[in-house]
């Protein structure tokens, strides 16, 4: 969500899509080279003999290496137009930082369309969560497959989702992002439906194929609408609220997964089939959003 509150700095509001699409294509690809990185030389480190314990933690230097080469344009040449807001007197800064999420819920209070929009981000990122955090464990115990293919699963996953984010950002653009959010999540309930349903690995493959291209679809989607939705001046704050409606997302679905596979004594297909209804209740909240009476709001109260 930091790196999400410059989104509308960076692209114009008839281009926010295709911009939040590009960056999270990236990302993608990112993952891809970390995870390629690392298998490169975990394989050199396993014919040389050497033990787990010694070349895991080293794939961890990789990936921090990655990360700070990655970071580096950022601190180089992106340039914050954003003022400071000074600090509340008398208050240490977890008191500070409690006191500024009440006031981002109270302001948040104004704009009906996004706290709706965050509403349904809980909901089919809960969805979302639950397909990212649980995939490989139903392709396993669902599906049967082996370590390979499953490492193969995620590698392929990621290819797709990366291209998902790249092409719909243009799409987004075109026909709206409400229609664009929708679209993705028919295309995460066709998917709940076909790993239901899947009794063979060719059309449980199809049901990966097509989550990856609605995973990057509906991330880069969701963060473009809400930095239409904000008005300039809270925008980081809007940011945050989106990131923490996420970060519930991901206790909320996986724990749902957890708990009806506990109580159906481990039966994967109908956890999976209630992770469904998460697509379906945000798909309902969805319609009620309303992008041109948001935004206007948006526009009407760009005040400190």
């Amino acid at each position: 969500n930091l790196i999400a509150a410059f989104l509308p700095e960076l692209a114009r509001g008839r281009a926010l899509g295709r911009v939040s699409g590009w960056g999270w294509s990236l990302g993608y690809v990112g993952g891809l080279v970390s995870l390629g990185a690392c298998l490169a030389y975990v394989t050199w480190a396993q014919e040389q003999g050497q033990q787990a314990a010694d070349f895991v933690p080293v794939t961890m230097l990789i990936t921090a290496a990655l990360f700070a080469l990655a970071s580096l344009p950022v601190f180089l040449f992106l340039k914050e137009r954003a003022v400071p807001q000074p600090h509340l007197q008398g208050l240490n800064l977890m008191q500070e930082s409690f006191a500024r999420l009440k006031q981002t819920l109270d302001h948040a209070k104004n704009y009906r369309d996004l706290r709706r929009f965050l509403a349904c981000t809980v909901f089919y990122q809960a969805g979302i969560q639950t397909v990212i955090t649980l995939a490989a464990i139903y392709a396993q115990q669902a599906m049967h497959f082996t370590t390979q293919q499953t490492i193969t699963l995620i590698l392929v996953v990621n290819i797709t989702a990366a291209i998902g984010a790249f092409l719909f950002g243009h799409l987004q653009d075109r026909i709206g992002h409400v229609r664009a959010i929708a679209l993705t999540l028919l295309g995460w309930i066709a998917v709940v439906a076909l790993a239901w349903a899947a009794q063979d690995a060719g059309m449980f493959w199809a049901a990966a194929n097509l989550a990856g291209l609605c995973m990057g679809a509906s991330q880069s989607a969701g963060r473009a609408l809400v930095g239409l939705l904000s008005p300039a001046t809270r925008r980081a704050e809007f940011f945050g609220l989106w990131g923490l409606a996420v970060k519930l997302s991901s206790i909320l679905g996986p724990l749902t997964y957890g708990a009806v596979s506990w109580i159906s004594q481990g039966d994967h297909r109908l956890a999976m089939l209630i992770t469904g209804s998460y697509f379906v209740a945000g798909l309902a909240i969805l319609a009620g959003v309303n992008v041109r009476r948001g935004r206007l709001a948006a526009l009407r109260r760009e005040e400190p």
